[in-house]
């Protein structure tokens, strides 16, 4: 069987491809860099993938907000091939820049019938500056995302200005917690597991203060997923800043690979399945 073909999205001002694409071929897929333009020209399809990722950077310069025109570029000049994929059960994700894309494109947390309606936003940080630190995320172990199964914790670094998850509807925040889409949180990483909670913890443990210390979410199916850090920039335990004071740990491949190869290996399954 061939390998788990992942479109990694450029172009725009996107700037992790090479990471993004180094933590699929680490976790065992075939990451092929796609410019967005070709998708919108019909030069590539994404029917021919078997993930999409939308990596970090600065799409359009965050222009009218972080994600907002690249949502729009493929909320409108994708649409129909974004709704077909994903109603097909492949997996999407979207890290930092690319959470806030997914999110302002109506994909996540999205609904079952892929309207790509949006109900949610990442807003400035209340440090009402640009996070570059390193935070301890927290994960739902009852979520249905394919993406965080196995995993209780991680350390990731954050590098955004707008992180803060958001919503006009409270209500909704209970909905999506119910249904394990509140896949992420940001966490005290002195706590014992589990320890997250939905109080808003201080800065910088949650460094953008979102609602509910949220740092990433799926969509109902749990195929989609997004969230603000960057897992693909901790893909080997040499890249943690401490990591020559971290006493005998064996070094290689770093915790965060687990949410890249729960992907491939789930993609794989599934076409083993058909």
């Amino acid at each position: 069987m061939t390998k788990t073909r992942v479109a990694v999205l450029s172009g725009f001002g996107i700037n992790c491809e090479t990471e993004t694409m180094a933590a699929f071929e680490m976790a065992g897929g075939n990451p092929q860099k796609v410019h967005v333009n070709k998708l919108v020209k019909g030069d590539l399809n994404l029917d021919n993938y078997h993930i999409m990722a939308v990596p970090g950077g600065f799409s359009f310069g965050d222009h009218l907000g972080s994600g907002r025109l690249l949502g729009n570029r493929l909320r409108f000049g994708l649409r129909d091939q974004v709704r077909r994929f994903v109603r097909a059960g492949k997996p999407v994700i979207g890290i930092c820049n690319g959470f806030q894309v997914l999110v302002k494109m109506g994909l996540l947390p999205g609904d079952e019938e892929v309207t790509l309606t949006q109900t949610a936003s990442l807003a400035l940080n209340d440090s009402a500056h640009y996070e570059n630190r390193w935070a301890t995320l927290e994960f739902d172990s009852k979520s249905p995302c394919i993406w965080t199964k196995g995993l209780t914790r991680i350390r990731v670094p954050v590098r955004h200005g707008e992180g803060k998850f958001v919503t006009k509807d409270r209500e909704l925040l209970d909905r999506w917690a119910q249904t394990g889409q509140l896949v992420a949180k940001y966490v005290d990483p002195s706590t014992e597991y589990p320890g997250a909670t939905d109080q808003v913890l201080p800065y910088p443990i949650s460094p953008n203060q979102s609602w509910r210390n949220i740092a990433g979410v799926c969509d109902p199916t749990g195929l989609v997923f997004g969230l603000m850090p960057h897992p693909e920039a901790y893909h080997s335990t040499w890249l943690s800043p401490d990591w020559t004071r971290e006493g005998d740990i064996e070094h290689g491949r770093a915790p965060s690979i687990t949410i890249f190869r729960n992907a491939v290996e789930y993609s794989l399954q599934c076409r083993k399945e058909t």
